[in-house]
C-alpha cells in the first residue's frame, strides 16, 4: 500500500477537489465502470509485461494515469462471457415457446429448459462478480437479488416442482405466483442491462431494462395475455442477443473505466487524506 500512495503523490496535476465517484469521460458518476477488485487495486498504477494488453496506451484519471493490463482483459472477457452465456440460454431456451408441440428441437429444448436456466443463472453469476461498478453496494445488492433468485429456485423445484414430476420452467410457467421466488435472478439482470444502458447509451440495453420486468410482472398478474407474452418475449431474446454481441464491440477500457479511482478507494483513510492535500496543492508543489 505504501507503495502505491507513493505511485500516487507522483502523479501528473490533476484538477483541484477530485471526487472519488468523479468519472474521467462524461459517464454518469455512479454507475460508471470500476476497473479492479479490491485485493489488486492496491498495486502500482502502471502495468509491467507483455502480453494480452496494449501496456503503451496510458489514459488520464481522476487521480492519475493508468493502463490496461493482461488480468484486466482476462475479467472483462469472463465478464463479457458470462453475459454470453446467460444470453444464449435464454435464447435457446425461449426459442421452445415459439416452436409446436412435437417438432424434435422444440420438445428437445422444453426438456432441458432447467438445465439451460441452470447454465444462464451462472452466467449472470459471473458477470455480477466482475461487474465494474464504482459503489459497491450497488454491486452487492445486485449480487444479493441473484443469490436470492438461485436459492429461490432451488427451493420452488425442491419442494413444488419436484413432487409433481415437473421442472422448474414448466412448474413457473404454469404457476405464476412462483415468480416471487425465481423473479429476484430477473431483476439482477434487470439492473445490470440498466446499468449498461447507463454507462454507454446502450438502446437495447434501455428497452430491456422496461420489457424485462413488465413481461414478468404481466405473468405473475396474470393479467397479460399469452400473445402479449409472446410478443415480449421476442423481443427480450431479440434485444439480449443484441445486447450480448455488441459487448465485444467496445474496448476494453470501457469495462475497466478509472483504475485510479479505485485505487484511491482501497488506500487507508490516512493515505487517502495525504494524497488530496497534494492534489489539492498548487501545482508547483507538487514536484518539490
Amino acid at each position: 500500500m505504501p507503495m502505491a500512495t507513493a505511485v500516487l503523490l507522483r502523479l501528473a496535476p490533476l484538477p483541484p477537489h477530485p471526487s472519488p465517484l468523479a468519472p474521467s469521460s462524461p459517464k454518469p458518476a455512479l454507475l460508471l465502470p470500476l476497473g479492479r477488485h479490491r485485493g489488486r487495486a492496491a498495486g502500482a498504477i502502471r502495468a509491467a509485461g507483455d502480453g494480452l494488453a496494449d501496456q503503451t496506451t496510458v489514459y488520464t484519471g481522476v487521480y492519475g494515469p493508468w493502463s490496461v493490463d493482461d488480468a484486466d482483459v482476462r475479467e472483462v472477457l469472463l465478464y463479457r462471457a458470462g453475459l454470453v452465456t446467460a444470453a444464449a440460454s435464454f435464447l435457446v431456451a425461449s426459442s421452445g415457446a415459439f416452436l409446436p408441440a412435437g417438432n424434435p428441437a422444440g420438445d428437445a429444448v422444453r426438456q432441458g429448459a432447467d438445465l439451460l436456466y441452470a447454465a444462464g443463472a451462472t452466467g449472470l453469476g459471473l458477470s455480477l462478480v466482475l461487474i465494474h461498478i464504482y459503489v459497491t453496494p450497488i454491486k452487492r445488492f445486485l449480487q444479493a437479488l441473484w443469490a436470492v433468485g438461485v436459492l429461490g429456485s432451488v427451493g420452488t423445484y425442491a419442494l413444488a416442482a419436484a413432487p409433481l414430476d415437473e421442472g422448474l420452467v414448466r412448474y413457473v410457467l404454469e404457476h405464476p405466483g412462483a415468480m416471487w421466488f425465481v423473479g429476484p435472478t430477473f431483476a439482477a439482470l434487470t439492473g445490470l442491462v440498466f446499468k449498461e444502458g447507463l454507462c454507454y447509451g446502450k438502446l437495447e440495453a434501455g428497452i430491456l431494462t422496461f420489457v424485462i420486468p413488465i413481461l414478468l410482472l404481466g405473468h405473475l398478474s396474470g393479467l397479460m395475455d399469452d400473445g402479449v407474452k409472446l410478443g415480449l418475449l421476442g423481443v427480450w431474446m431479440a434485444l439480449f442477443t443484441v445486447f450480448a454481441a455488441r459487448k465485444f464491440q467496445q474496448p476494453i477500457k470501457d469495462d475497466i473505466g478509472d483504475k485510479s479511482v479505485f485505487m484511491f478507494n482501497a488506500l487507508p483513510e490516512e493515505e487517502k487524506k495525504a494524497l488530496l492535500q497534494k492534489l489539492e496543492a498548487p501545482t508547483e508543489q507538487k514536484f518539490e
